[in-house]
């Protein structure tokens, strides 16, 4: 006799399939494209079903946490440390270029905004400034050596605060006073405006700094398949736009 499943039952059968075979991939990634990355990633398990659980950590953090074997499926990072997991075997093949991140300016909101309208007015505003608060990951590395070139460092070496991520970077200018400057990605800088910091705008196009970002499936990731279809996704016509809407461009 053939069994028939009432509706409920038909539901709850589906939803034991569908559970049965979901997965979960594990993401190690830059923290300066995270906006648009959060976004395709929720698009990306409305779209499959599958989970994505994503740790964030500067470039140097990454590359500490790839010296071991890495609990993780994808890799995002700087087109520079991409390469350097590959020429150590940690990476498959697949590649996706997700975009590219510009520097940007802030002050806390109630501040005077510096002019940047170019690197002379840059130049005058940072050694005008009280203070300069910037990060040591690769928007401050950047920074750092503009600074050198401009020829003003030894004179703002003194009044500048640095941190490891750009996170910190924007809480201590959120809470900070007087004529204070912060610097770090657009993306991240984007995450707090109207919420203390106000985003001043890009460096001049003359002194501009993109660091681009690339996907990575690791080879050692244990869902193979699934990390090169995230990969996959993030550069598409469903992912590629939503990191363009958060500020992370071609």
């Amino acid at each position: 006799m053939k069994r028939i499943l009432l509706p409920a039952q038909a539901l709850a059968c589906a939803l034991l399939t569908f559970t049965a075979h979901a997965a979960d991939i594990a993401v190690l990634s830059a923290g300066a494209i995270e906006p648009g990355l959060k976004a395709a990633a929720a698009a990306f398990e409305k779209q499959t079903g599958h989970g994505v659980k994503i740790t964030f950590n500067t470039a140097p953090e990454l590359r500490k946490r790839m010296e071991s074997n890495p609990a993780f499926d994808v890799v995002i990072a700087p087109p520079a440390v991409i390469g350097e997991f590959a020429s150590a075997s940690k990476l498959a093949e697949t590649r996706a270029n997700v975009g590219r991140v510009g520097m940007g300016v802030a002050v806390r909101e109630g501040a005077t905004a510096p002019d940047i309208s170019s690197a002379e007015a840059l130049k005058r505003s940072v050694l005008a400034a009280d203070s300069l608060v910037f990060n040591r990951a690769s928007t401050g590395l950047y920074l750092e050596g503009l600074l050198k070139k401009m020829d003003v460092y030894a004179q703002v070496e003194g009044k500048t605060t640095r941190y490891p991520d750009g996170a910190a970077v924007m809480e201590h200018v959120i809470k900070g006073k007087g004529q204070e400057i912060g610097f770090g990605a657009i993306t991240e800088i984007l995450l707090y405006q109207g919420k203390g910091l106000k985003f001043v705008g890009p460096v001049p196009a003359e002194v501009q700094n993109y660091t681009s970002y690339t996907a990575a499936p690791l080879a050692s990731g244990k869902q193979q398949e699934l990390a090169q279809q995230f990969v996959s996704f993030l550069a598409g016509p469903v992912g590629k736009p939503l990191f363009v809407a958060a500020g992370v461009g071609d």
